[in-house]
């Protein structure tokens, strides 16, 4: 477990940020900017908790912030520091426990009839706003993809957090007894 006796340390003055291994880097390299969304992401899932969304979401939400911890963690070293490196990553469980998730609580919510607008109960609103910043962190991963090595699971992982975000919002929404805003398509 790290141990931070200091805050500051002035070595980031310059524009640059230290990556897991020490190596380092620009701030705004991909993989600083794909790790920082996710840090992004995170602190919006923290701000459901404070609008005290519906209890049968808080429990797994917490579990979601700690993955993401893991996942921030496995995007700040690079692949070959992993080896000499032990951190925690994704893996196929972090996935599919995000499909179970989704599958339980749209048996309670149904299918969709309509688009939906993002709104509703307060933490139903933020869910959404979660859900945006998680597609960001997802495109951030998959453009890293393209020029660095990323895990095998991160983009899979943040791909079904988007949709469990959306499944979320819509059970924190019926759990509130608020009616889904929905798409008028004919304005």
């Amino acid at each position: 477990m790290p141990r931070l006796t200091k805050i500051y340390t002035k070595q980031g003055d310059d524009g640059t940020t230290s990556l897991g291994s020490r190596q380092r880097v620009p701030k705004d390299n991909r993989r600083v900017q794909a790790y920082g969304t996710v840090d992004e992401l995170n602190s919006n899932i923290g701000l459901v908790l404070a609008f005290e969304v519906c209890d049968t979401l808080a429990v797994p939400l917490k579990e979601i912030q700690n993955t993401l911890f893991h996942l921030g963690s496995d995007l700040c070293f690079l692949e070959e520091d992993k080896k000499l490196y032990k951190i925690p990553g994704i893996e196929a469980k972090h996935v599919e426990s995000l499909e179970k998730l989704i599958d339980e609580l749209n048996e309670t919510v149904g299918p969709l009839e309509n688009f939906i607008l993002p709104g509703g109960a307060k933490a139903a609103a933020q869910l959404h706003v979660a859900r945006c910043v998680c597609r960001r962190a997802e495109r951030e991963a998959i453009t890293l993809s393209h020029e660095e090595k990323v895990s095998d699971y991160i983009i899979s992982y943040l791909n079904r957090l988007s949709d469990a975000l959306f499944v979320m919002a819509r059970y924190e929404n019926h759990a509130k007894g608020i009616t889904e805003p929905l798409w008028d398509s004919y304005r």
